[in-house]
């Protein structure tokens, strides 16, 4: 068995990872901060282990991949960079403790949101720097993985997703270009974003690290209250904005800088999505109206703040919504499920599975009236292959039941049903706050047991990885037929 190709992969992206190391140790260098020397020495350290990783195995290397190397090569990738992620954290923050540490990492760079940290206020510049980073790494990995490796890898039905247009053409001939574009795109939303935070009243600080965090739909924030510490400020509405055009599909925006905007604006996914935002948060702000008797323009924006941050897991909070009603709940709930769409920054199932689903149970019942009817399934007006519906009703499957198997795991550590039952949702779907008074968006993850976060940081390794990357891993077949 030949991993060298998959260490030498990892080894570059560990060295990359300690080079933005020194970004959080400048930050702290420029206030005064004595923790910047923490960050150097993790970023040295991490340069040189990633280093070792490239010398020993070169040699060996080749610089292709195939199917199998490609499954490797994903969940090595994350796991290792999340572990060495956590370093500063560690080494800065003694009292975090090693869980707590991890924790914080591997929901960085997964675009969780989710925290253990309970004073952000008083927090140092280059922790928050960090955090923000590592959301930001985390938000374009998941785009060129998603958009590159994953479609190869027929992970749930993302064959459907080979960076092809309408008329089966490539999008980009090659890899780097697809790389290159979908990283000016992402920098260039986030300069938008810090520009427009900027407009509306934040600092320079706070600008650009809720840019970061929004454009990757993670939802680390700088302050304990949130966004909801620039109320009046219209933040909220800047994030809105921005954490839509970021839940979209990236390849459609590559097509729209080659002219070809047709797609953007026609694609179905988009259309289903932005459906199922508008119709939630109606629902979601008439029902704050009638029950709390709240004011007609707040309970809207609200609502729509609510629903988008929930839908695409972007962690941010503004408001505590377990005080809008059990009905308000459950809907939040129910929107982890959903996420954004295909070959964006967000997370949980996507758009386009149910969609795939919802044909195929429509062509289901078509069969069964018209037993020698033909039905194809279309999906964009492109005919789908029979595998696909296969591949997409397996991965929801297997999505559900591993988010079951993570309830009942976090209800045996002892915590409450509401606790459990929305932590292994917001984990495996990668949203960031809960359901609650301790894990809620006013709450953090601080409190629970270390087994729970144990449990949490394989949920959300496992949401980012689409689990069939990891799930075939366990599979004995795998090694043996290498």
């Amino acid at each position: 068995m030949n991993i060298s190709p998959t260490i030498y992969a990892v080894g570059i992206l560990t060295s990359i990872l300690g080079v933005f190391m020194l970004l959080p140790a400048l930050v702290d260098l420029n206030y005064g901060i004595q923790t910047w020397r923490v960050f150097v020495s993790c970023g040295l350290f991490t340069i040189f282990v990633g280093g070792i990783m490239v010398m020993i195995t070169s040699q060996n290397a080749r610089f292709t991949i195939s199917v199998k190397d490609g499954f490797l090569l994903t969940a090595m990738t994350w796991v290792v960079l999340s572990f060495f992620s956590a370093l500063p954290l560690y080494f800065c923050h003694a009292e975090y403790g090693l869980t707590n540490s991890v924790f914080e990492a591997v929901s960085g760079i997964t675009t969780t949101g989710s925290t253990i940290i309970t004073n952000l206020d008083e927090t140092e510049p280059g922790i928050l720097t960090w955090r923000a980073l590592l959301q930001w790494l985390g938000g374009i990995g998941i785009i060129v993985t998603a958009m590159s490796l994953f479609p190869f890898l027929k992970v749930g039905g993302m064959q459907l997703f080979k960076t092809e247009s309408s008329e089966n053409e490539k999008a980009l001939p090659r890899a780097a270009q697809l790389a290159a574009s979908i990283g000016l795109i992402y920098f260039g939303l986030t300069f938008l974003c810090a520009f427009s935070y900027r407009v509306v009243g934040l600092s320079m600080f706070d600008s650009i690290l809720h840019a970061m965090t929004t454009i990757a739909t993670g939802g680390f924030s700088t302050r304990d209250a949130s966004i909801g510490a620039f109320e009046g400020t219209h933040a909220d509405l800047v994030a809105v904005i921005f954490i839509l055009l970021s839940a979209l599909p990236f390849v459609l925006y590559i097509k729209a800088l080659q002219g070809n905007t047709k797609p953007l604006w026609n694609d179905s996914q988009v259309h289903t999505f932005l459906g199922i935002i508008l119709t939630s948060a109606v629902v979601m702000a008439v029902y704050n109206i009638l029950k709390n008797d709240a004011e007609i323009y707040i309970s809207f924006r609200d609502a729509i703040f609510q629903v988008t941050v929930i839908i695409t897991g972007t962690g941010y909070g503004i408001h505590n919504v377990d005080q809008w009603g059990m009905f308000a709940t459950v809907m939040i709930l129910l929107l982890m499920f959903i996420g954004g769409c295909s070959g964006s920054t967000t997370c949980s199932v996507k758009v386009f599975r149910y969609q795939i689903l919802y044909y195929a149970v429509k062509n289901q019942i078509k069969n069964l009236i018209h037993p020698n009817g033909v039905f194809p399934i279309k999906y964009n007006g492109r005919p789908v292959s029979n595998d696909v519906p296969i591949s997409v009703a397996g991965f929801v499957f297997l999505y559900f039941i591993t988010f079951a198997v993570l309830a009942i795991l976090l209800l045996t550590t002892g915590l409450d049903p509401l606790t459990a039952i929305s932590g292994a949702a917001t984990s495996i779907s990668n949203v960031g706050p809960g359901l609650g008074p301790i894990i809620g968006p006013h709450g953090t993850f601080a409190p629970l047991p270390d087994i729970s976060k144990w449990i949490l940081i394989a949920g959300m390794l496992l949401g980012r990885l689409e689990l069939f990357t990891f799930f075939v891993l366990i599979m004995p077949q795998f090694w043996r037929d290498r």
